[in-house]
């Protein structure tokens, strides 16, 4: 009876133990992704490399996987970014999966209506 109770422990632990471990994100406006949440987590930097191929060597910009697009759906209700804390879209799973993320290096964190609104608060401040 107890080994039958250890194998089902064990069967059912490692699924309930990666639920409890997933990060808790802030998706931003959330609703109907542009694919299958499972697809993009999968492979959203083979399309993020594909559109940025896109946009460098033919000059298409925008398009159904643009990282403006993605940003813009997924930029936290409270600081307006998918970066700034674990909670984040972009930073919380890149931390998760232990993964360096560095397109914020270039590209801004923040949907474009606020990206306005911070560069006009940092002009009042000088």
């Amino acid at each position: 009876m107890k080994t039958i109770l250890l194998i089902l422990l064990l069967a059912v632990a490692p699924a309930w133990a990666a639920d409890s471990l997933a990060p808790k994100l802030d998706i931003g406006k959330g609703g109907q992704c542009v694919d299958d949440p499972k697809f993009m987590r999968t492979n959203h930097m083979k399309l993020i490399v594909h559109q940025r191929d896109e946009t460098m060597r033919k000059g298409i910009r925008g398009g159904k996987y643009s990282l403006a697009n993605c940003v813009e759906c997924h930029a936290s209700k409270v600081n307006h970014s998918v970066l700034g804390s674990n909670q984040n879209f972009c930073q919380g799973c890149h931390a998760y999966a232990a993964v360096k993320i560095d397109c914020f290096e270039c590209h801004s964190s923040k949907p474009r209506e606020f990206r306005k609104a911070s560069v006009l608060a940092a002009k009042d401040m000088k």
